[in-house]
């Protein structure tokens, strides 16, 4: 496999970085690939106190705290989420934050599309909102064709994007991976 490196340099030296979920499992790791790109702020959102707690600490570790900013917030959270848009300008949003569990998500639809779905349209709304340059949705591959409740709001979310993406009339460049 070959990593763009260089590329991925480019995109995010010297930028401020939101990362949601960022205690999680996806969204820590991208929180270690990412504090290694010269990124100048690193914006670490996660609901769970114990989850951005280790991240934290395992960044710390790793040299990066003069540029980690760790937010204790739920992206549910729409006016706590705008005060952060606000007060750090973010570049970049990797949106990770998400209900992951098939079998909890398949009894619990309502809460599946309020995280996943609608989580993410607000979020890509701040986004644009607060002149981000790109968001980056972390979905999954069962959203391709969504056999569970999980898969079809995390492909509503991405359909959503999709739809942003392709009204062209906003600078912030959506994606979802």
């Amino acid at each position: 496999m070959n990593i763009q490196t260089e590329n991925i340099k480019q995109l995010v030296q010297d930028k401020v970085i939101m990362v949601t979920g960022a205690g999680g499992s996806i969204g820590g790791e991208l929180c270690r690939q990412l504090a290694n790109y010269g990124a100048r702020r690193l914006l670490l959102i996660e609901q769970c106190e114990i989850q951005i707690f280790a991240i934290e600490q395992e960044l710390i570790e790793l040299g990066h705290q003069n540029i980690i900013v760790s937010l204790v917030s739920d992206v549910l959270d729409f006016q706590r989420m705008e005060s952060i848009f606000k007060r750090y300008k973010p570049d970049l949003v990797f949106h990770a934050a998400a209900h992951k569990h098939v079998p909890l998500m398949e009894n619990q639809p309502a809460e599946a599309f309020k995280n996943n779905t609608r989580g993410t349209i607000e979020m890509a709304e701040m986004a644009v909102r607060n002149g981000v340059e790109k968001f980056l949705l972390v979905s999954t591959d069962k959203a391709i064709n969504p056999t569970s409740v999980m898969g079809a709001t995390k492909r509503l979310a991405e359909i959503f994007l999709q739809s942003l993406h392709a009204a062209n009339d906003t600078p912030t460049g959506f994606m979802a991976v």
